[in-house]
């Protein structure tokens, strides 16, 4: 569980400030031209993210502790697409919609991991 706690406490807030920041209302061009090299890079870093937290964290257990490890692994699948197929992401993907409900449920995924780690843990025996 500590480990679990440890890892949700960087990725949680990483998750909400790095879509926060990515809106189209604040960064409005971001993504207007993309090069191949920086999605390769982008996509280096999101595999070495994905394979610290699956080699960290592979925990296939029921509960909020499982959202990590599919996180590590979602990482390193995206990761290895960027740098196998960067021409793939250097073109406009027109879906609005589908990328609104994708940063949505990613903000409340890291609202949840924040909040899971950085509430206090109950001790056995111990009722509130």
């Amino acid at each position: 569980m500590e480990k679990s706690k440890s890892i949700a406490a960087i990725v949680g807030p990483t998750l909400i400030v790095m879509v926060l920041s990515e809106l189209k209302f604040w960064n409005p061009t971001l993504y207007d031209t993309q090069i191949v090299p920086l999605v390769y890079l982008s996509g280096v870093l999101m595999f070495i993210a994905g394979l610290t937290i699956v080699r960290k964290h592979n925990h296939w257990v029921w509960g909020w502790q499982t959202t990590i490890t599919v996180i590590g692994w979602l990482g390193i699948s995206f990761g290895l697409l960027r740098m196998f197929f960067p021409q793939m992401y250097t073109t406009q993907f027109k879906n609005d919609n589908f990328a609104l409900i994708v940063e949505i449920s990613l903000i409340l995924i890291g609202i949840v991991l924040t909040f899971k780690a950085y509430s206090p843990m109950k001790r056995r025996g111990e009722e509130k």
